[in-house]
């Protein structure tokens, strides 16, 4: 059985090792986002020179790149501290869910509204965001006011949705000349499906105990 409480780090040291790996070996972010990274037209079946991954397996391996030391750093900051939190709630097993799920959650939101694209999306935002998500659901009540007739809860949810885009935007907007998509879709999609999953994962934690 896997160990309480570390799963969330599990997640941060390899992602964290893997970018760095490639980020100080001296790599091509965008060469490596082109092989591994997350690009809608391939998920569509166009395009698939340089592919180094199946393209259904990429909505997890671009988790694994990211745009530089910043980039990489926010994502894990903030993945740890969501985190840590989430898997108490909801156990390790239900972190790694959070987190594929998010992936993939993510990536498919980034590909609808353009599923030719060739901009390939890196990072591991869109699958933490699920995190953030479950997170602002699990414990909003105690960490925002309400604001007239809307309770606290919706306030925290809002908020933090909105914060953590913001963030995730103005890096994707550092990284824009790199041809790397750092993307608000993918975020949204994420955080969305943390929404959903929250409280049925709280629940089968419980069941199971």
């Amino acid at each position: 059985m896997m160990r309480r409480s570390s799963a969330t780090a599990i997640l941060i040291l390899v992602t964290a090792a893997v970018s760095l790996v490639v980020t100080l070996a001296g790599g091509n972010a965008y060469e490596a986002s082109m092989r591994a990274g997350f690009i809608p037209a391939r998920l569509s079946g166009i395009d698939t020179d340089y592919l180094a991954v199946p393209a259904l397996l990429t909505p997890l391996s671009c988790t694994l790149l990211h745009a530089g030391l910043l980039h990489l750093a926010m994502n894990m900051l903030m993945l740890g501290f969501t985190g840590r939190e989430t898997e108490r709630a909801v156990g390790p097993w239900g972190i790694l869910i959070l987190y594929v799920v998010g992936a993939y959650a993510a990536a498919f939101a980034q590909w609808l509204p353009e599923p030719q694209s060739l901009t390939p999306m890196i990072g591991a935002s869109g699958a933490a965001s699920a995190v953030v998500g479950a997170y602002s659901l699990l414990f909003g009540r105690s960490r925002a006011k309400a604001i007239g007739p809307i309770p606290a809860q919706a306030v925290h949810v809002v908020w933090l949705a909105a914060a953590w885009t913001a963030i995730n935007l103005m890096i994707g907007y550092a990284f824009l000349g790199a041809g790397v998509a750092v993307a608000a879709g993918a975020h949204i999609g994420g955080f969305l499906a943390g929404l959903a999953l929250a409280r049925p994962l709280l629940m089968w934690k419980w069941r199971r105990a």
